[in-house]
């Protein structure tokens, strides 16, 4: 793919070259098929925002010349990322019957039934396309009503990923939720829209764009959803409730809870979360929530309680997220005995990021009192985190030794520290100098810089 990208970046400069500088003229029947054995061969193209790719002087001179066939007859995934309004009409050149995977994502104040023109016609330019994602879409009527347009007109036996930052008409919603092979779903749920329960038997992976948690939960009521491993959640609202607690009642008596393994959640405004309403979900790997930053002051309530609980809960984790960019502004946070507990219970932990009480780990003579008498120190020295997440968390002056080293006391394979606040990195200097110094059960690698 990254050949075949790299010779149509160098065709379309040569070709730009020629038509620009040699000549104003349509090209020779010679250029043109040397030209169309390179396009006949062409599998993917992708263009990130580069003007210099595709002039317009080459798209009008190439449409005169390929009315009657596609530009790239074997195409099979087209991504265009910074689609200008200049160039949508041009975009039927690329596609062909033999394409199956479309990617566009449209620069900001385009027009609307121009972005709606150019969606309509998807369908029958790639009758078998299995991939659609489209992004940053006006949000209007008549974009929502080409999107839904262009869903119902789609082979419904073979789309397989559906993204559009767009919401759908009643009818479209009751196609989309019942697509047979649909693997990969992103949808965007407007305030009071009527959803049908889903029948998505093949759905591994869910992206919802909402308002706030009364938007979706028909969606998993009686619904069947037999392979969902993702889901994700993107809030609009500045305040939101008991969103986790709403998530459990929706799903828990679904087959959702033993098959699901990654959970995201962003939202824009800082709130409170019951996590233990996550706590059924004992297959999680990912368990990721992240909320904005602590202007207004640190919501943040995570404690030793909060994260032995989903320790022991969850033992398959391998990133855990609960929070925004750790802050200073808060009493509360996560002491060694809970990070002790996340090594002993969450062995294949590899990223983490939570706020921390980083005086609690100054001295290392109590870390080593925390240790279970029944357990062995390699129990939980061996634990897989790589990578911990700090940011402005403040240090105790004169501590930046005792703390290097209690962390690698818990995370002996720990080798990056993301932070903000620049004492932490003296510990990463620290945890350097001890590294080749200190024995531990598991293989040591060099540190990298945050």
């Amino acid at each position: 793919m990254q050949s075949e990208c790299a010779d149509h970046m160098c065709l379309f400069s040569s070709i730009n070259d020629s038509i620009r500088k040699s000549f104003k003229r349509l090209p020779t029947a010679m250029e043109w098929a040397r030209f169309r054995k390179y396009t006949q061969r062409m599998g993917v193209f992708t263009q990130f925002d580069n003007p210099d790719t595709l002039s317009l002087e080459v798209l009008s001179v190439i449409q005169l010349r390929t009315i009657n066939e596609p530009l790239f007859p074997n195409l099979k995934t087209l991504d265009i990322w910074g689609v200008k309004g200049p160039s949508i009409p041009f975009i039927p050149l690329f596609l062909s019957p033999r394409t199956t995977s479309i990617l566009l994502k449209f620069e900001s104040n385009l027009p609307e039934a121009m972005v709606a023109s150019i969606v309509t016609t998807l369908p029958t330019l790639c009758p078998n396309i299995q991939t659609i994602r489209l992004y940053s879409l006006p949000r209007d009527s008549m974009v929502t009503a080409a999107i839904s347009e262009m869903l119902l007109a789609t082979n419904q036996n073979t789309l397989q990923e559906f993204d559009a930052s767009s919401p759908l008409t009643e009818e479209a919603s009751e196609v989309l939720y019942k697509l047979p092979s649909l693997r990969s779903l992103s949808v965007d749920i407007e305030r009071k829209t009527l959803l049908p329960s889903a029948s998505l038997p093949n759905l591994t992976k869910l992206t919802i764009t909402c308002d706030n948690e009364d938007d979706w939960p028909r969606l998993f009521h009686g619904a069947t959803l037999g392979k969902l491993e993702s889901v994700a959640f993107f809030l609009r609202s500045e305040q939101i409730g008991d969103f986790l607690g709403t998530f459990k009642r929706a799903v828990l008596h679904s087959s959702v809870q033993n098959t699901l393994s990654k959970f995201y959640l962003s939202t824009p405004c800082s709130w409170d979360p019951v996590y233990s309403s996550l706590l059924p979900f004992t297959q999680m790997v990912v368990l990721d929530i992240w909320e904005s930053f602590c202007h207004d002051g640190c919501s943040s309530r995570v404690d030793d309680d909060i994260v032995i609980s989903l320790s022991r809960a969850m033992p398959k984790l391998e990133t855990l997220g609960l929070g925004g960019t750790p802050c200073r502004q808060t009493a509360i946070g996560v002491t060694a005995k809970g990070l002790m507990a996340l090594a002993h219970h969450c062995p294949n932990l590899s990223t983490l990021r939570t706020h921390l009480q980083a005086a609690s780990l100054s001295d290392p003579l109590v870390i080593a009192g925390i240790v279970p008498r029944a357990r062995p120190a390699a129990s939980w020295t061996d634990c897989a985190l790589t990578r911990l997440e700090v940011g402005e968390t403040p240090l105790p002056h004169g501590s930046t030794f005792a703390i290097s080293l209690a962390l690698l006391r818990i995370f002996p394979r720990l080798d990056y520290i993301g932070f903000i606040d620049e004492e932490w990195g003296e510990v990463k200097n620290a945890i350097n100098h001890l590294k080749p110094i200190i024995d531990y059960p598991s293989k040591q690698r060099p540190f990298t810089t945050s």
